[in-house]
């Protein structure tokens, strides 16, 4: 099915904005400005994006897109738990590699919790819900196991520690990232180990107070978690 004409307007403003962003720097393009290189008027940008900010969610819900494309078919083939975690951050990484010059540009701003951009916010709901999905995909294809009793929760941590990985990424300046590729491929034996744990009895109390942890931030969460 082809796309529509306000789909294909869309695509052409975050294009135009990834064009800009690229040459100009986040902080200096401004949305007149994404509608000129896009060849549409001020009036439609902003009917289709309210802001700037805004239209960086676009952004997001595309490589989301990019992102999962690139992650099935390895999920697919990839039954150990700890390659399924490898594999959910460095095909995002690789998805990424071609913005990370001025990546940092969106990400300081998504770092303001009264910003659009920012992960936890509720303008950030279907992205955020979008990835933990991803992360829960990845969670139950394993067949090396998963506790029951962290199940529920760990896609929810794993979304936590892509958020981690994402802030290494964007202050790594290492060649295609070589370094956060590194940080995950390290990292998650580790935690591998730590979920294959959850069930030994000794440990029951504090992975029940990981869990209860884990159920009141959902609660207390922005409206669309």
């Amino acid at each position: 099915m082809a796309p529509s004409k306000s789909e294909r307007t869309k695509a052409a403003l975050i294009d135009a904005a990834l064009t800009l962003f690229k040459d100009k720097g986040f902080d200096a393009t401004t949305m007149r400005a994404v509608a000129t290189e896009a060849g549409v008027s001020v009036g439609n940008a902003y009917y289709h994006f309210d802001s700037k900010e805004h239209l960086i969610q676009g952004f997001y819900d595309r490589a989301q897109h990019d992102h999962r494309e690139a992650l099935l078919p390895v999920l697919e083939t990839e039954k150990r738990l700890e390659q399924r975690v490898v594999a959910g951050i460095d095909t995002w990484i690789t998805v990424m590699e071609p913005y990370r010059a001025f990546a940092i540009g969106f990400f300081r701003n998504a770092a303001d919790p009264s910003s659009p951009l920012s992960p936890f916010s509720s303008a950030s709901a279907d992205s955020r819900n979008g990835a933990i999905e991803l992360w829960k995909m990845i969670v139950n294809g394993a067949e090396d196991g998963v506790p029951d009793n962290v199940r529920d929760i760990l896609p929810d941590l794993l979304w936590l520690f892509a958020m981690g990985n994402i802030l290494f990424w964007v202050n790594d300046r290492s060649d295609r990232a070589v370094a956060s590729r590194l940080l995950v491929r390290r990292l998650a034996p580790v935690i591998v180990r730590l979920v294959k744990l959850a069930d030994v009895p000794a440990l029951e109390a504090t992975v029940n107070d990981v869990v209860g942890l884990m159920g009141d931030l959902k609660r207390l969460a922005p409206s669309g978690t």
